[in-house]
């Protein structure tokens, strides 16, 4: 088989096998997708404010909700609610920095030292690219397979296809990573602590603001003359923040290696993570940090779906699922997890075992039916449940309710 035909083979297993989502072929027997509204989601103070709006039409044609922010810096796309959060707190970093442009310290500085940059900056907090558009549409596309991971394709090449395409890959993932970690010096950092947003931010505008902010600081020494309000730090705790903003790129990779190796991450699977152009160092560090803070068999195993991911909102999927395992088993130990899934479904001492589900919105579907009794089959075998129950971070319809409870999955 030739290696340029694994990845949109892969791409169709992975799209063919949907959970309810866009994509999937859908049977009689499925639940229709929603209407619903932003109005009826979202808090007022999330729906609009000083520098946007979100509109009020949503669709939900698979897990997540999809929403259409308006906004000074230009028009983004959500999807799911969380999504909405980081967007609408990118907002306010850009709104916050278009403020810092205007003061006298910023353009006394900017102007003595580097005008051009100075001017670059003010460009890209009311002039905001076009590549901005397109953020976060990407899982319209696609979605989250809830089984099993996917059969790659891959196993199926010759050694030399394998190392051909291996090779063509770390080539690439690794350019964009660098890429992705270029410029992110420790000024970047501090003014992104100062403004709450990631300093790894795939958002263009976003970005280029704080890069360009960064650098008129460096020359002019104004971090220390403006004092602007540090919010929280959207979808992550006080470590993490602390993490990202304090540590060099080096330094913080060095720290998700180290965790990796100590919840028994496997070598691949590590460079694969490493390497993912999902990922941006944030987001791995939000990963493997929540997971070093279970340390549980399954963990390690985990990570190698996490990879699979092909899109920030997949990856996301994966991310927020450790990040409930985390809260789980602060709220009550979890002893294990399920292997070779990509849902966390945890086991409790007690027997009872827990399906984690960061998702918007869970509808009956038969291919859901048939994936959650295997998974119900699997805990049952490999982890000695008792009791199963699904915890869905948003809603899940009565009549899945209904369905899924038969299959012994209660909530």
């Amino acid at each position: 088989m030739s290696a340029a035909l694994v990845r949109p083979l892969v791409l169709a297993a992975v799209v063919a096998s949907l959970l309810g989502a866009r994509g999937a072929a859908q049977t009689p027997g499925d639940e229709p997708v929603p209407t619903l509204t932003a109005s009826a989601l979202l808090d007022a103070s999330q729906r609009s404010g000083p520098h946007f709006t979100v509109a009020e039409a949503v669709e939900t044609p698979g897990f997540y909700h999809q929403f259409t922010i308006t906004s000074d810096f230009g028009t983004f796309n959500a999807d799911g609610r969380s999504q909405v959060v980081v967007r609408l707190n990118e907002i306010a970093a850009l709104a916050a920095l278009q403020d810092v442009s205007k003061t006298g310290v910023f353009l006394a500085a900017a102007g003595n030292s580097l005008v051009n940059v100075g001017t670059g900056v003010v460009n890209a907090v009311t002039s905001p690219v076009d590549t901005a558009k397109g953020i976060g549409s990407g899982i319209k596309r696609f979605g989250i397979n809830l089984g099993r991971r996917s059969k790659r394709a891959i196993d199926e090449m010759t050694d030399e296809e394998k190392k051909a395409e291996d090779e063509a890959s770390k080539g690439n993932a690794a350019a964009n990573v660098a890429k992705a970690v270029l410029g992110v010096n420790s000024a970047m950092r501090r003014w992104a602590q100062k403004v709450g947003a990631d300093p790894y931010t795939t958002n263009p505008t976003l970005r280029q603001a704080l890069e360009g902010v960064a650098k008129v600081d460096a020359a002019g020494g104004i971090a220390t003359k403006l004092v602007v309000p540090i919010p929280a730090f959207v979808g992550t705790t006080a470590d993490i923040g602390n993490l990202v903003w304090g540590k060099d790129p080096e330094e913080l990779r060095k720290i998700n290696e180290q965790r990796a190796r100590d919840i028994g991450v496997g070598e691949v699977a590590a460079k694969a993570l490493w390497l993912s152009n999902a990922y941006t160092l944030t987001m791995q560090t939000r990963l493997i940090a929540a997971l070093h803070a279970v340390r549980v068999p399954g963990c390690a195993d985990y990570v190698a779906s996490a990879v699979e991911a092909s899109t920030d909102r997949e990856a996301l999927f994966f991310i927020e699922g450790a990040e409930m395992l985390q809260a789980a088993h602060a709220e009550s130990r979890v002893t294990s997890i399920l292997a070779d899934s990509r849902t966390v479904v945890a086991r409790r001492p007690s027997g009872e075992v827990v399906a984690l589900l960061p998702l918007d919105w869970v509808r009956y579907s038969d291919t859901g039916a048939a994936t959650l009794r295997e998974m119900a089959t699997r805990a049952k075998e490999e982890l000695g449940a008792t009791s199963l129950r699904l915890r869905v971070s948003g809603q899940v319809s009565e009549r899945a309710q209904r369905e899924y409870a038969t299959l012994g999955w209660t909530q």
